[in-house]
Parts: C-alpha cells; sequence; structure tokens
C-alpha cells in the first residue's frame, strides 16, 4: 500500500492525512463518472423530469408530449432528444409522428429513491 503526503501553500510541512492509492482506486474512473454526470444533468430540469413521469404509464406520441407540456415543438424536441442520447428514453417513428417510452420504467423509482435520500 502505498502513501501519498499532501503538502499546502500554507506550510510546506506534509499533512497528517494518509491518502492511500488503495482509497483512489476505489473511486470510479474518470470516464465513469462522467458518464454518471451526464445522466444526472439530463434529468437535472424540470421539464424532462415532467416527459419522465408523463411517460411512466406508457408510449406517448411526441404530439401528445407537446400538448402536455404546453411548451414550443422545439423546446419539447431539445429535452426529448437530451433523455434520448442518454438512453433514458426511446422513441420509435410511426409515418410522421415518434412515439416515446421509458427505457427502463425502473428510473422513476430511483428518482424517487433518491430524492428520499436526500431529503
Amino acid at each position: 500500500m502505498k502513501i501519498i503526503f499532501m503538502t499546502t501553500q500554507e506550510n510546506d510541512d506534509n499533512c497528517k492525512c494518509n491518502l492511500t492509492t488503495e482509497l483512489l482506486e476505489k473511486i470510479p474512473k474518470n470516464e465513469e463518472l462522467e458518464d454518471m454526470s451526464d445522466i444526472f444533468k439530463s434529468i437535472a430540469d424540470p421539464t424532462r423530469l415532467k416527459i419522465l413521469f408523463l411517460l411512466k404509464n406508457g408510449e406517448l406520441c411526441v404530439c401528445e408530449i407537446f400538448e402536455a407540456l404546453d411548451k414550443s415543438q422545439s423546446t419539447v424536441s431539445h429535452h426529448l432528444h437530451i433523455l434520448k442520447k442518454e438512453k433514458i428514453i426511446n422513441g420509435r417513428k410511426e409515418g410522421k409522428w415518434i412515439y416515446y417510452t421509458l427505457n427502463n420504467p425502473q428510473i422513476l423509482e430511483k428518482i424517487n429513491q433518491f430524492k428520499d435520500v436526500v431529503i
């Protein structure tokens, strides 16, 4: 086990902390942390959360989502794109319309669990 000694600008003496490489190895890799961060960012918006809750009961046409949110088509499309990019929702095209579903319906349960832990 390797011990990393830290110094501060105010004091050149070694800090009494013992940050070990073993502890550092338990932290997810930067790429995984970036992926997690992107997922949290994608759901950290009230409009996108509302979309997820709308899709809770099953597939909806994009026109139904526009109507429920009372937002412009471009705004809703932007939010849907972000959720789709992170694979939180799926879209299938039928004629000129796109129908959306949750990729994993458990996401709302997990969001609520997270909220309960934090609050």
